[in-house]
């Protein structure tokens, strides 16, 4: 059944009119095979440039980490000593640039940072000192200082109710 236009029912221009898909000189429009390759050459090159870089490297997210890692360790040691009974220490070697809570295997802090420990005593030995919690959740106390370019954070532990705090040095 042919519309009012006299076209086909199925289309809506009547026949030889309508939007034609060719170009003004009779291309057809699109893009050639060499066209695509040379975008995806390019596209690959740009990837490839920037994955090459590697990811982004903070050292005051270093520092963070550094930190929160110190605390959290300090932290998990208190409540293991409240839960067990025992007292727990949390050992760190200012050379190795490691931590070590109880038995646990040690924790490498990340790179390029300097640790300094100040402990009683009685928990220090050259390079090596702890920190020692007690079953009543107190501690020997004592204090991490980490600096690195420029920035230092000091984590402190009370030595009568053994509260971890981790700000940034004076």
């Amino acid at each position: 059944m042919p519309n009012r236009s006299g076209g086909s029912p199925l289309l809506p221009f009547p026949e030889g009119e309508g939007v034609s898909i060719a170009s003004p000189g009779g291309r057809d429009a699109g893009f050639t095979l060499i066209e695509v390759i040379v975008v995806l050459v390019v596209l690959g090159l740009v990837g490839g440039l920037v994955l090459s870089r590697g990811p982004a490297h903070s050292v005051a997210l270093d520092m963070r980490l550094a930190s929160v890692s110190v605390a959290q360790a300090l932290r998990l040691a208190r409540t293991r000593a409240i839960a067990s009974n025992q007292g727990v220490s949390v050992v760190f070697d200012t050379q190795a640039g490691t931590l070590q809570v109880g038995a646990a295997p040690p924790r490498s802090l990340p790179p390029g940072l300097e640790m300094a420990v100040t402990a009683t005593a009685d928990q220090s030995r050259g390079p090596r000192a702890a920190i020692r919690f007690l079953p009543d959740g107190s501690s020997t106390g004592g204090r991490v200082n980490l600096a690195g370019n420029g920035r230092s954070v000091q984590v402190g532990v009370d030595w009568l109710t053994g509260r971890v705090i981790a700000a940034d040095a004076p």
